[in-house]
This record gives structure tokens, C-alpha cells and sequence, in this order.
């Protein structure tokens, strides 16, 4: 298999976990409770953290907020949850660090978008004393342009510049070097400021696809930072994520990317985890790294009018995602485990044996039996009405064997874990 080739880049300390070239793409995601509820914020941070997420993102938008953030942190301490918290700052963020600097320190980095700090040299007041304290602090900053919120004054003067040109670009385009100017040149003052360089992380998120490859494309061609891929807005359900996946498979091919945030809109009383596990599977997917065992499963077809196969790989592939987090602790290299579901014998024995562990249940019309296979090899046959049940047990014993603390399987395929402190 062809290894992607990261971009390098510096890299950035966040909290105990690091962010860069030299280190696996994060899962970032972001808590949408009312950060004035510390310990729902802090439930679901820790809700986040459980699904995967390496990096959580809270809202810092008001006094109540800014107060509440350390009690956040303390509490997720408390729960032996060391997830990086990043607090997101709009409009008045200058004036909640100064304020709040418990809130200050509690953060492991701070998101600042330049479009919306404030304008003219008020603006560059507030950006500056921002840069300042996470200099302070020794904090890391992701700048983050975004496209509805982009700096005004910087783009009216890039299109006042590229209509008086003989030849003026598109409006877009312009649009798109805008965002990317206000990126750079808002990292080029925080270094001005003394904020390292190695503290520094840029994001330029748009909502259509493939604006947003065209941007980030451009941009890592003209520095070095870290950059999180995102796709703004990205909407709900299937649309939003193939939307995001469609966008950051492009750039993640190409090596660009660091860490990653799938903006998924829960649907209705759905779980906030979402956007996490589909963070999880694009990297996975793509083979630059491994979270929890996958199921590989036949879409069904005229041979599998049953639903039996169809509830059994749900399940499995449940059952596992829930078992990651003590697995992924007892059991290093279990998230390469490979594990097929199949409806029917056209493809069936096949793909099971090609799996770690596979089951082929009979389709329709087939005599109603379920051989398993065990690396390659007809281990048992099950039938009745306790397969589920029957196979997990085979799944379990197969991990403690091959995973366990003697597993001959504990560090082969590995992927290179984060880093921490």
C-alpha cells in the first residue's frame, strides 16, 4: 500500500498532546452545551473524549462562561480525563482572558478568528493583547479564518486592488486570497507579538468543497504551520458528511492536515459523538491510522431477504466501538482487528477468511448454518438462535489471545500512538 506523505510543518504543543507532522492527525470536536454548565459541559467533553475526540473545543463567548472554564477543567481532571480544552473566542475575547485568568490558564490553546476581533486599530488592540497572553501563558493559538466572517476591510481593499488591475481575477478568487492573506499575515503578527512559532496553528474553513481545497491546497504551499481541516457548516446527516469527507480525503491524499473536525449538525436526538466517530473512519479508511476494529459487511442483495446479517453487523460493530475504551488500553493493536459480516456463500467464505474473524450467515433458501473463520480457517459452525451472542464470544477470546499481555499479535500493524506529556 502507498504511504501518504505528510507536509511538514512545525510542531505544536497542545495541552499533553502534540500537533504536526511528526505526530498522527488529531480528532478535534466541540461541545454545543452552555459552557455556564460546567458539569454538562464537562460530561459531555468527557463523552467526546470516550468516543475518540483528542482535542475538544468549548465555547468561551460571555463572563459566566469565561468563570466557568476552570471548574471545567478541574472537573474533567477529577473524572482522569486530560483532554486539551481549546476555548473558542469571539468578539470579546480580549477583554474574558483579562478578566478570567483562571479561564487563561485553564485552556491548552485559543481560537481566534482575526475577522471578528474587531476592526482598525481597536481591533488590533484586542488581537494583540489576545497574542499576549497566550504568549504568557505559553499557550498555542489556532487562527482561524472563516469564510462569513472574514475581515472586511481586508477584502474590500484586495478588490479595490484587483479591479483597478487591467486584468482583474475573478471575485472569488480574490475572496479566496483574502482568506488566505488574513491566515498569514495574522500569524506574522503574533509572531511579531512573541508568540513562538511553533504555537501557531491556522485553519481556513469555507463551506463548499471544493473552495475548501482549492484554499487549503494554496495555503500549505506558502508556509509551514499546522493546519485543521474543516468544512464550516457542513450540514446534516449524510449530506454533511459526505460533504466533509469528499473535502478533507482530497487534502488529507495529499498529506495536508493535522487535525480534523467533521461540523456535522446532530440530527435530533442524536448522540454529539457523531462527528467524532466519522473523524474516526476517514482517517481509518484512508489508512493513516487505526481507532477501533471495523466490520466489513455485504450490502445485501436478493439472497438476503433476512435481516439477521444485517442486525448482526450492526451490533458487532457497536459492541466493538464500545469496547475501545478499555480495549485500547488492555489490548494494544486491537484497533487493526479486521472483522466480517456476510449474508449469503456468494462472497462470504471469502471475504471471512480474508478477515481476522468472519462469519458467513446463510441467505435466503441456504441451509441454516454459519461457519466462522479465524484467520483464514473454519474454526466452528454456528446455528440457532444465540449466533450474536456466540460469535462476540469468539470475537473476545480472540482479542485476549492475539492482544492480550502475551498476544502474538500485540504490536504487529501498529500505527505510531499520540504523543503526550
Amino acid at each position: 500500500m502507498n504511504e501518504i506523505k505528510r507536509r511538514q510543518t512545525q510542531q505544536v504543543q497542545i495541552g499533553n498532546v502534540w500537533v504536526g507532522s511528526d505526530h498522527p492527525i488529531l480528532v478535534q470536536s466541540m461541545t454545543n452545551t452552555d459552557t455556564v454548565d460546567a458539569e454538562g459541559t464537562a460530561l459531555q467533553v468527557k463523552q467526546l473524549t470516550d468516543a475518540g475526540s483528542e482535542v475538544v473545543r468549548i465555547t468561551v463567548n460571555s463572563p459566566e462562561a469565561a468563570s466557568k472554564v476552570a471548574e471545567i477543567r478541574q472537573r474533567l481532571d477529577d473524572m482522569g480525563c486530560n483532554t486539551p480544552l481549546v476555548g473558542d473566542f469571539h468578539f470579546n475575547g480580549e477583554r474574558l482572558l483579562r478578566d478570567y485568568q483562571d479561564c487563561a490558564k485553564a485552556l491548552a490553546k485559543y481560537r481566534i478568528n482575526p475577522g471578528n476581533v474587531g476592526k482598525g486599530v481597536k481591533g488590533d488592540e484586542k488581537f494583540a493583547y489576545m497574542i499576549e497572553q497566550a504568549a504568557l501563558h505559553d499557550k498555542a493559538v489556532r487562527i482561524g479564518v472563516n469564510w462569513g466572517s472574514l475581515d472586511q476591510s481586508l477584502a474590500k481593499k484586495m478588490m479595490d486592488a484587483n479591479l483597478a488591475l487591467a486584468h482583474p481575477a475573478p471575485a472569488d478568487a480574490v475572496m479566496k486570497e483574502a482568506l488566505i492573506t488574513s491566515a498569514l499575515t495574522s500569524a506574522q503578527k503574533a509572531m511579531d507579538l512573541g508568540l513562538p512559532k511553533n504555537k501557531i496553528i491556522l485553519s481556513c474553513k469555507v463551506s463548499n468543497v471544493q473552495d475548501l481545497i482549492e484554499v487549503y491546497a494554496d495555503l500549505a504551499k506558502r508556509c509551514d504551520f499546522p493546519l485543521h481541516l474543516g468544512l464550516t457548516e457542513a450540514g446534516m446527516g449524510s449530506k454533511g458528511i459526505v460533504a466533509s469527507s469528499a473535502a478533507l480525503a482530497v487534502l488529507l491524499q495529499q498529506g495536508i492536515g493535522d487535525t480534523i473536525r467533521i461540523s456535522l449538525t446532530p440530527e435530533p436526538g442524536a448522540p454529539r459523538t457523531q462527528e467524532v466517530v466519522v473523524a474516526q473512519e476517514l482517517l481509518q479508511t484512508m489508512g493513516l491510522r487505526n481507532f477501533t476494529p471495523l466490520v466489513t459487511a455485504c450490502p445485501g442483495c436478493g439472497r438476503t431477504t433476512s435481516t439477521v446479517f444485517q442486525e448482526l453487523a450492526r451490533d458487532i460493530q457497536h459492541y466493538l466501538r464500545e469496547q475501545m475504551a478499555v480495549w485500547r488500553l488492555k489490548y494494544p493493536g486491537v484497533e487493526s482487528l479486521n472483522v466480517a459480516v456476510m449474508g449469503c456463500v456468494v462472497n462470504g467464505p471469502g471475504e471471512s477468511k480474508l478477515a481476522d474473524i468472519g462469519i458467513s450467515l446463510p441467505g435466503t433458501g441456504e441451509t441454516p448454518i454459519a461457519p466462522v473463520y479465524v484467520d483464514g480457517e473454519r474454526k466452528v459452525t454456528l446455528k440457532g438462535d444465540n449466533m450474536a451472542q456466540e460469535f462476540i464470544a469468539i470475537v473476545e477470546e480472540y482479542v485476549e489471545t492475539n492482544y492480550g499481555a502475551n498476544g502474538a499479535k500485540r504490536s504487529q500493524n501498529r500505527v505510531i500512538p499520540i504523543q503526550t506529556l
